[in-house]
């Protein structure tokens, strides 16, 4: 992932507030382990050696980032720092210009830069002439530094070379055998050392180590060889490759195999559920369809529909003597957490399943079935009158001539006064309960903003995931409680709304809080985040 889109991803998954394991970071601090030791030698050595100093390591080790340390921890009234690179003046004559230039002379010959180090040395000012990448450096031009490094009667600057390895066979031949040069190797980092300097370069970005796991930390450890360039590159690496999996497992098909046991359970209730509907549905305009000879029987003749004991009039029933189980919205997937486009969990047809109904049984008729009018004789206290049929395509049948209506043979059970047949109505128009959807007055909106906006700025809370339909967002804070609440911002130029949790004093209170949320929620990892984060999300 190197395009800027993946970048701004890669940030707003972790709330970095900059990629930590940048090669330049904001306010990022020399980390000493087994680096403190070498600058302290580099010091010492160029006080009282008279040899050129080598630094060595492989690409990645630490090199210029000692370089620029020991540049920094330097005395500026005492030492003239000349700092090269061997990447633009690998031949003699470019290389003697540039450190003219850094000199402040004209003259590139080695007599004469000499000579400007004797007058800074009058003035009090060593001279320390620094080169970078010098394993590009050509043999004529690493002799020069050899000669400018044993200097002469009028001056001499210290000589410090940081490269790769290959170069010390390179010196050893130059040298002919003399004692000219002193080399310094870095080592590797440690694993504890390593874990150390994740734990720096992520509280730098507003994180810390808790974000990589031991596993993580062993397997950056185990890829870089310990070296801090590889440990950046590959940490970097386990980071997006980490949230490329999770946002990879929520939208592709296989995300179920790693959900929680009781996420995979109700995802089984509700594949029975759906299973069940068709095939109630099925059975029901099976059974449903009259034949053409039947059609013109009067239909107060018909015996009415079977109810079980204790059901409501008017219930259709199933094969098992119970009312068939109606699950609005369950073709919606279930909702994942920290996923954009997730929708909100229909929990309504599942209460209905267990026996918590409202006492209304909706009943789906196929839409092509016609509906004659019913005729519900009146009872001794109260005459109920016989509803107007809805307007249905009719089929003309041919057929004899039928005969006129005939008495009932013998009374049947009707249904109560209070209930009376209902005209058809298509399935795509059947009422269906409605999930609550109603949030507290302070889950959202602009009272929500005005809570966010009184918060202290350096509290922290919960961001527990986010939603791109504020519907969702809502029916996940009504249905957990008033604590969560959510704030609506832009992302990629679409309004995102994220949910977040409570109010905390500090990052540590924050996190203990997690292990006190739900399951369902612990599952989708909560990171903390500063109001004042929040706040300028909002503005943004």
């Amino acid at each position: 992932m190197t395009s800027l889109h993946a970048d701004e991803a890669f940030l707003d998954h972790y709330q970095f507030t900059h990629d930590p394991f940048a090669a330049r970071v904001p306010g990022f601090k020399f980390f000493p382990a087994q680096r403190k030791p070498v600058l302290g030698q580099l010091h010492h050595l160029a006080r009282y050696s008279q040899l050129l100093l080598v630094v060595t390591g492989p690409e990645g080790s630490g090199k210029t980032l000692l370089r620029q340390a020991l540049v920094a921890s330097t005395n500026k009234q005492a030492v003239h720092n000349v700092v090269v690179s061997a990447q633009g003046a690998a031949d003699p004559a470019t290389l003697m210009r540039h450190i003219a230039q850094g000199l402040n002379t004209q003259q590139t010959d080695r007599a004469s830069l000499l000579g400007q180090v004797g007058q800074l040395s009058l003035t009090g000012q060593e001279v320390y002439l620094l080169i970078d990448d010098a394993e590009e450096l050509s043999d004529a031009a690493i002799d020069e530094l050899l000669i400018l490094a044993q200097g002469n009667a009028e001056g001499r600057p210290h000589v410090f070379l940081f490269a790769d390895t290959d170069l010390i066979a390179r010196l050893d031949a130059l040298s002919n055998g003399e004692e000219s040069f002193h080399v310094i190797e870095l080592e590797p980092y440690s694993e504890d050392e390593t874990r150390e300097y994740l734990a720096v370069r992520l509280d730098g970005a507003a994180q810390g180590i808790e974000l990589l796991s031991d596993e993580q930390v062993e397997l950056i450890h185990e890829r870089s060889g310990g070296w801090p360039g590889e440990i950046n590159r590959v940490a970097r690496e386990v980071l997006i490759d980490a949230m490329a999996a999770r946002r990879g497992a929520v939208k592709g098909g296989g995300f179920a195999f790693k959900l929680p046991k009781k996420h995979l359970l109700a995802l089984g209730v509700v594949a029975v559920g759906v299973a069940a509907a068709l095939l109630m549905q099925g059975r029901s305009e099976s059974t449903d369809a009259p034949a053409p000879t039947q059609a013109q029987l009067p239909m107060d003749s018909a015996p009415p529909p079977q109810t079980a004991p204790g059901a409501p009039a008017g219930a259709e029933q199933g094969a098992d003597g119970k009312p068939p189980i109606e699950f609005a919205g369950s073709n919606q997937p279930l909702p994942l957490p920290l996923v954009g486009q997730s929708q909100p969990v229909i929990r309504q047809p599942l209460a209905q399943a267990a026996g918590e109904t409202d006492g209304e049984a909706n009943v789906e008729l196929p839409e092509s079935t016609p509906t004659a009018p019913v005729t519900v004789p009146p009872t001794a206290s109260q005459s109920v009158p016989a509803p107007t049929p809805a307007p249905a395509p009719q089929v003309a049948t041919p057929a004899a001539p039928q005969p006129k209506p005939v008495e009932q043979p013998k009374p049947v059970q009707q249904p109560k006064p209070a209930e009376q047949a209902k005209p058809a109505t298509p399935p795509a128009q059947a009422t269906r309960p409605a999930p609550a959807t109603q949030a507290p007055a302070t889950a959202g909106g602009s009272q929500a903003n005005a809570w966010y906006a009184a918060q202290n700025k350096s509290h922290y809370t919960l961001q527990v995931l986010g939603t791109s339909t504020e519907a969702s967002a809502r029916s996940f804070v009504s249905q957990n409680g008033a604590q969560y609440r959510y704030f609506k911002k832009m992302h990629q130029g679409k309004p995102l709304f994220v949910i977040t949790y409570g109010s905390f004093a500090s990052r540590d209170a924050a996190q203990a809080a997690v292990k006190t949320l739900p399951a369902k929620v612990q599952a989708g990892k909560p990171w903390p985040k500063t109001f004042a984060s929040v706040t300028q999300e909002m503005a943004n």
